[in-house]
């Protein structure tokens, strides 16, 4: 308050020399910081926060008056980007496509083979993080077993996936990856005794008939099956890996949901990588399938298949950190449509029109799964929302009941307390002086009205 009517000390006159000559007057003193309290609704800042908060209200040269906090440059807290979870999912999806593209174009290399490479690539990033966090290698006794189990599942589904994009179509075998949500939540019924409604049956059903139309099994379609890359029964072989492939991936899932967050995301990792690892050189030793590349462009190319799946896995996690899982799940049928278009582009294959209808089933399948799980989410909202706004009104009307109209008038000023309160809190923003001001103004209109 008494900051406009402060003003600078003027430096006292030296004394005249000799011959009533006076000294040069010393330097203007610099600005300095004003001592003003911190804002009260700042919730505990440390004593380093506090230095600084000081720092920032310097006084203007000149004037006495001190910048609001929400006024200075570089203070004000960056919105998230709209969007960018759902462009993270598309980056991440594109990832996976290149990734799965250049093990199609690999020669001589066995999917086992590349499945070491992979999980020798997740080792070297994981475990920085397992000793940052300082959370162990075995992880805790209760919960081993859970982590073995999906180290066991992650990791042949991986091997299943890897050797059904070198046996069958890119964009077959990519589709009938996208039936996992389907399955995890039929798993999800079976062993966790979640919900499992009519809507999610039917979305079973079109998955099914989506690897069906891909499949396209000779006691339906008859003998005479076109457009494959090699073998129909290199192809069955490829289909019965992609199907087992998903399974297995939708049990890790309920595996996971089991253990909970009482496991980093880190160690169970490890375990997927660690066990993934042994079993593929065991795999390669009894398969007498172990080689290097003939070639430094196919050597080169298992590099980048291990960096490629890191970096899609990042991209997907920084989307499912920042965006809801419902619009993650939906964009992530992305990844068909890449698998579609480098299979015209890079390895000449035009798919058939069973393909394209076995992919709109399993698209529509799991994009309806994700709609499904999002809409109830809304509704469990939407509930809340409605009963907290009944109690409100019902609490409200009591009160104007037993009390005067004045001063239940003025209580409800209240709401404005706790609307500043459950903001810094929860949304992480401190409102600003003007705010505050204005706040003040209405409080006081109000109250005075009342």
């Amino acid at each position: 308050v008494l900051s406009p009517l402060y003003k600078e000390p003027q430096p006292a006159q030296p004394p005249p020399l000799s011959g009533g000559v006076r000294a040069p007057p010393p330097e203007a003193p610099r600005p300095r910081c004003s001592p003003a309290p911190l804002p009260l609704l700042s919730p505990g800042p440390s004593p380093g926060d506090a230095r600084k908060e000081a720092a920032g209200r310097c006084l203007l040269p000149g004037r006495g008056a001190w910048l609001p906090p929400g006024s200075q440059a570089g203070t004000k807290k960056r919105a998230t980007c709209p969007g960018l979870g759902l462009f993270y999912t598309i980056l991440s999806a594109f990832l996976f496509s290149v990734a799965s593209l250049l093990l199609k174009i690999i020669e001589d290399v066995h999917s086992v083979e590349v499945s070491a490479f992979r999980c020798v690539f997740q080792m070297a990033f994981v475990l920085p993080g397992l000793i940052y966090y300082k959370t162990g290698f075995l992880g805790p006794k209760g919960k081993r077993i859970f982590l073995f189990f999906r180290g066991v599942l992650g990791s042949t589904a991986m091997i299943l996936l890897y050797y059904a994009f070198q046996v069958m179509p890119l964009a077959d075998a990519t589709v009938i990856t996208f039936t996992s949500p389907v399955f995890t939540s039929l798993l999800a019924w079976i062993f966790l005794k979640e919900k499992y409604s009519l809507w999610d049956l039917l979305f079973t059903l079109f998955a099914v008939t989506g690897v069906i139309l891909i499949a396209r099994p000779p006691f339906l379609f008859g003998s005479r099956v076109s457009g494959l890359e090699g073998s129909y029964s290199d192809h069955l072989k490829g289909t019965i890996a992609a199907v087992a492939s998903t399974l297995s991936a939708a049990s890790t899932i309920v595996i996971l949901r089991k253990v909970g967050k009482s496991v980093h995301y880190f160690l169970s990792i490890w375990y997927y990588a660690v066990i993934g690892l042994v079993g593929c050189v065991i795999a390669l030793f009894v398969l007498n399938e172990w080689r290097l590349p003939h070639c430094g462009r196919d050597r080169v190319f298992l590099i980048l298949i291990g960096l490629l799946g890191l970096g899609g896995q990042i991209f997907l996690t920084k989307a499912l950190q920042i965006e809801k899982a419902g619009p993650v799940s939906i964009m992530r049928t992305m990844d068909v449509v890449f698998a579609f278009i480098l299979q015209v582009l890079f390895l000449n294959h035009l798919p058939t029109w069973w393909t394209v209808g076995g992919a709109l089933c399993v698209v529509a399948s799991s994009s309806g799964t994700a709609i499904h799980i999002l809409i109830w989410a809304v509704k469990r909202y939407l509930k809340v929302i409605g009963l907290l706004g009944l109690g409100g009104q019902i609490f409200l009307t009591k009160a104007l009941q037993i009390e005067k109209a004045g001063p239940v008038s003025i209580m409800r000023t209240m709401d404005v307390v706790f609307a500043f309160i459950l903001q810094v809190l929860f949304l992480n923003h401190l409102p600003t002086w003007w705010t505050v001001g204005g706040a003040l103004c209405v409080v006081a209109s109000s109250s005075g009205t009342a």
